[in-house]
C-alpha cells in the first residue's frame, strides 16, 4: 500500500524515504537513457459525447501502418470519439472523398492520408473531412525519420482533436514520474500515452516531487542521494543539472512560475515547514510567510499571482490561497477532514486534490467560483494530481488491486485510462506542459 500522509507529517515522510535506500545516482546521458519496461494502458468509460470518426489507412510506405493505429489509439483513449471501421478504404491524400457514403457508415468526420518515403526521411500528409457538411477541416504535412512517425501521428491526433472538439489536443505532450524497482529510482519520462519511456535519472536514493518548467525544457525533482532533501534542475536535452535549494534542513516540493524566472519551495531552514520563492538560479530567496504550522506544496495559479498549498493551520490539513509576495491565507477546502496536494487547472478556475472520504484516499475537484466539489476517483489510494496542459484530464497515482500504477481521469470522472509498469512502483507523476 503506498504511504499515507497527513500534512504535519510530509517532511517525515521524505526523510523515511530517504532512510530506505541506499546512496548513489547516475544521470542520464544527454536524450535520455530508453527504459526497460513500456506502460500499458487499459481504457473504462465514454465522454458525455462521442464524435464518430474514420480512420482511414495511410496509403504509402510500409510503416504507413503504425501512423492511423496511433491516431486511433489516441482518440480512443479520449473517450470522446467513437471509431468507425474504414477497413479497404483504398484512400490517400488526394482521394476525392463520397461524403453521403461515409455518413451512412456512421462517420460523421473522416481522415486519410500518405506517407511518402525518400530514402531515410517521411513525409506524412493527411486530411480530416467532415462528412455531414461535406466540407474539409484541415489539412497538413509533417516529416521525420522513421523514429519520429509515431510522435508525428500524435501530432494528427492532436490537430483532429482540436480541429472537431476546439480543444488543444494534449496526445504529443509527456509525462514524468518516478519508478521505484528493487534497484532503487528511476525519474523517468514518457508520451502522454506512457510510451517511449525514457531515464532521466538513476539513484539508490529516493527521488521525489518532478515538477516541469513551463517551456518543458527542464524538470525540477527533489533528491536524497546526498544523504538529505536537495532540490536540483535537470535540462533534458543535456542532462546537465544543477542544486537549487540546499539548505539547512529539509528542502523540497518545488513548483515553477508560470514565466519560468522563479520556483516555490518548502524550507525547514528554521525548524518548521514554510514557503519561499526563489529564482531558477537558486537566487534571491525570499518567504513569503510565517506560520506557527506546517505549510507546504506549494503551487502557482496561472496567472503568477497567487500560491495554493496544503497547511495544517487550521487543526486539520486543507489548502489555502495566499498572494505570491505575501500576505494573508485564504481557506478554499471545507468539505472533509482531509485535503492535500493542490493542483489549479490551466484556466484558473479549477482546483484538484487528494481528499480522504470514508477511508480512502480520492482524487477530487473544486469550482473556485461556485465552491462545489466532485469526486473524481474512487480510492482507495489515489495520490498526486497532476492537470493536463488543456485542463481536461487529470493524472495521478494510484492503488489498484494491489499494484501501484498511474491513472488518467476525464475532468468530469466519467473516461479513466490506467497507465501500469510490469517492473515496479509508479509514483509522484507530473503531466508536461504544451511544447510548440
Amino acid at each position: 500500500m503506498m504511504t499515507v500522509f497527513t500534512a504535519s507529517s510530509l517532511i517525515g515522510r521524505l526523510w523515511r524515504r530517504a532512510a530506505a535506500a541506499g546512496l548513489g545516482v547516475a544521470l542520464a546521458a544527454a536524450g535520455a537513457a530508453p527504459a526497460h519496461a513500456q506502460l500499458r494502458v487499459d481504457i473504462s468509460g465514454v465522454g458525455a459525447t462521442q464524435y464518430p470518426i474514420a480512420i482511414a489507412d495511410f496509403a504509402g510506405a510500409s510503416s504507413a501502418t503504425s501512423t492511423p493505429e496511433v491516431i486511433r489509439a489516441d482518440l480512443t483513449r479520449s473517450g470522446q470519439f467513437r471509431l468507425i471501421g474504414a477497413s479497404g478504404a483504398g484512400l490517400d491524400v488526394q482521394s476525392q472523398i463520397d461524403h453521403g457514403t461515409w455518413q451512412a457508415r456512421g462517420a460523421d468526420y473522416l481522415a486519410y492520408g500518405t506517407v511518402a518515403q525518400n530514402g531515410s526521411q517521411y513525409t506524412v500528409s493527411y486530411r480530416l473531412v467532415d462528412n455531414v457538411r461535406k466540407t474539409e477541416l484541415d489539412q497538413a504535412s509533417y516529416s521525420g525519420t522513421e523514429a519520429e512517425m509515431r510522435r508525428i501521428a500524435h501530432r494528427i491526433a492532436d490537430r483532429i482533436y482540436e480541429k472537431i472538439t476546439g480543444v488543444r489536443g494534449v496526445f504529443s505532450t509527456r509525462i514524468a514520474y518516478v519508478l521505484q524497482t528493487g534497484n532503487g529510482y528511476e525519474l523517468q519520462i514518457a508520451d502522454a500515452d506512457g510510451q517511449n519511456p525514457q531515464v532521466m535519472l538513476r539513484s539508490k536514493q529516493s527521488i521525489i516531487s518532478p515538477a516541469w518548467s513551463p517551456d518543458g525544457s527542464r524538470l525540477a525533482y527533489v533528491s536524497f542521494e546526498s544523504g538529505k532533501s536537495v532540490i536540483y534542475v535537470q535540462t533534458l536535452a543535456t542532462g546537465q543539472r544543477q542544486p537549487i535549494a540546499n539548505y539547512k534542513g529539509n528542502n523540497s516540493a518545488p513548483a515553477w512560475s508560470p514565466d519560468g524566472q522563479r520556483m516555490a519551495i518548502v524550507l525547514s531552514r528554521d525548524g518548521i515547514s514554510q514557503i519561499y520563492t526563489i529564482n531558477t538560479d537558486g537566487s534571491d530567496l525570499r518567504r513569503v510567510m510565517r506560520s506557527p504550522l506546517i505549510d507546504t506544496e506549494p503551487r502557482f495559479t496561472p496567472d503568477g499571482q497567487s500560491l495554493v498549498f496544503t497547511s495544517d493551520r487550521g487543526g486539520s490539513p486543507q489548502i489555502y490561497k495566499v498572494p505570491a509576495g505575501g500576505g494573508d491565507a485564504q481557506r478554499l477546502t471545507f468539505s472533509g477532514s482531509y485535503n492535500i496536494s493542490p493542483r489549479v487547472s490551466p484556466d484558473g478556475q479549477q482546483l484538484v486534490y487528494v481528499t480522504r472520504r470514508n477511508g480512502a484516499f480520492r482524487i477530487a475537484s473544486l469550482a473556485l467560483n461556485s465552491g462545489t466539489e466532485q469526486i473524481l476517483t474512487d480510492g482507495p489510494d489515489d495520490q498526486s494530481p497532476s492537470y493536463a496542459p488543456n485542463g481536461m484530464q487529470v493524472l495521478y497515482s494510484s492503488i489498484q488491486n494491489g499494484r501501484s500504477v498511474l491513472a488518467v481521469t476525464s475532468i468530469d470522472g466519467r473516461v479513466r485510462q490506467t497507465l501500469s509498469v510490469l517492473n515496479g512502483k509508479v509514483r509522484e507523476p507530473a503531466w508536461g506542459p504544451f511544447t510548440d
